[in-house]
């Protein structure tokens, strides 16, 4: 009798992107075309290809203008639209457009450190850091798929932010390393829920995803954490600050149902209701019932004990879908979604649908403003509704190719 000496079978290779080389290939153009685009931008607002009539900023310019008047120990001028509008000017240039300061007091410590270095250092700083701390909290998603960094990097929002100056960086870093350590490490997955007070409707499902799954210790760890840090902000800041905050808090739907920030650039329920032309009370409705919807899902999701990956997406896609105020760099939290999507079909397969999914949020990012300008139609919308839906079918059917 012969014995068959079998060869052992080779490691899988490790998963690509949807579409493989030519995927990364289109990715490399793409990030190199938007990087571009974003040094003529660059240019362009400061003067060096045509003169402006007027001076321009970033959103950037509210945090640093309210840790100068924190650093002045006057922390709850922050929130004085005028005060506030004056110290803007002063760190840029006057004449320059106002950009609204609508953060509660505890993201005052960050914009505090940042203050203390001038305005460009301390502008280059944040978006390193916290486009440093994303690529940390997405790294593990990815790990395993090869090449994942240049797609990343490509994914349009990317560069909204930059752009911008806004902070979807460490929001998208916060909410991915809340929903992808829940299993692990509880603790620490509810200290960064806790994070996120700094931007409190972010947070709107993880209390609902923690209970749901029957993680409690991270959803005591968030809750004694986020009380910890409003009331730490309020020994340093005083209750007159957080009162500030409070009375423009009030105010600010009044500003985003008014058409001041752009509704193209919305890309919520609320933002897509409105932009087709309905009427705020009617757009709230709407958004009303895409919130329900979200919460649902992910309780759902959490609930019945889905994989991992499937879990972390529909929480991020679901905040998306369940908050009614998210603008175009906030689709860097969609980025983290179809990470988490992806890195479950590497294991099992791509389904009907999420290919398609991959490409309507690159176009939804890069072109989606664009669009809904002619169209009043929201890219950007109905691109997280398609990863949102994709998900829960892959829960619903996880044999179902």
């Amino acid at each position: 009798m012969s014995l068959a000496i079998t060869a052992p079978a080779a490691p899988p290779a490790p998963a690509s992107f949807p579409g493989g080389v030519f995927v990364r290939h289109a990715a490399l153009a793409l990030l190199l075309a938007e990087a571009a685009m974003l040094a003529f931008l660059i240019a362009w607002t400061h003067g060096a290809v045509v003169p402006l009539a007027h001076p321009t900023s970033t959103d950037f310019v509210s945090f640093y203008a309210a840790g100068v008047l924190a650093n002045a120990h006057l922390p709850a001028l922050a929130y004085n639209h005028a005060v506030h509008a004056l110290a803007e000017q002063q760190a840029t240039a006057y004449g320059a457009p106002y950009q609204f300061f609508f953060y509660p007091p505890t993201f005052l410590p960050i914009c505090q450190a940042l203050a203390r270095l001038p305005y460009l250092p301390a502008f280059l700083l944040f978006q390193a850091a916290t486009l440093a701390a994303f690529l940390a909290a997405i790294r593990p998603v990815l790990a395993a798929r090869g090449k994942w960094l240049i797609p990343v990097l490509a994914f349009p929002a990317v560069f909204w932010t930059i752009g911008l100056g806004q902070n979807a960086f460490l929001t998208a870093a916060l909410l991915i390393t809340a929903a992808r350590l829940a299993d692990r490490r509880p603790v620490l997955a509810g200290l960064a829920a806790a994070a996120l007070c700094y931007k409190p409707h972010f947070a709107l499902l993880i209390p609902v995803a923690f209970a749901a799954g029957g993680y409690w210790r991270a959803f005591a760890s968030a809750a004694l954490a986020t009380l910890a840090a409003i009331a730490a902000t309020v020994l340093v800041y005083g209750s007159a600050c957080w009162l500030a905050y409070l009375h423009v808090f009030a105010g600010s739907a009044a500003v985003y149902q008014s058409g001041r920030i752009d509704f193209a650039g919305i890309v919520t329920a609320f933002g897509a209701a409105r932009l087709a032309g309905l009427a705020p009370a009617a757009a709230y409705a709407v958004q009303g019932v895409a919130s329900l919807a979200a919460a649902a899902g992910v309780a759902w999701l959490w609930r019945r004990d889905a994989a991992p990956e499937l879990r972390a997406a529909g929480l991020l896609a679901g905040t998306l879908l369940a908050v009614p105020l998210a603008l175009l760099y906030d689709l860097m939290v969609l980025a983290g979604a179809l990470a988490f999507l992806a890195a479950i079909a590497a294991r099992t397969g791509w389904r009907v649908g999420e290919k398609p999914a991959f490409l309507l949020a690159v176009t939804a990012a890069l072109f989606g403003r664009y669009f809904a300008a002619p169209t009043h139609a929201s890219l950007g919308f109905l691109s997280i509704v398609c990863v949102f839906a994709l998900v829960l079918i892959r829960a619903a059917a996880p044999r179902l190719r």
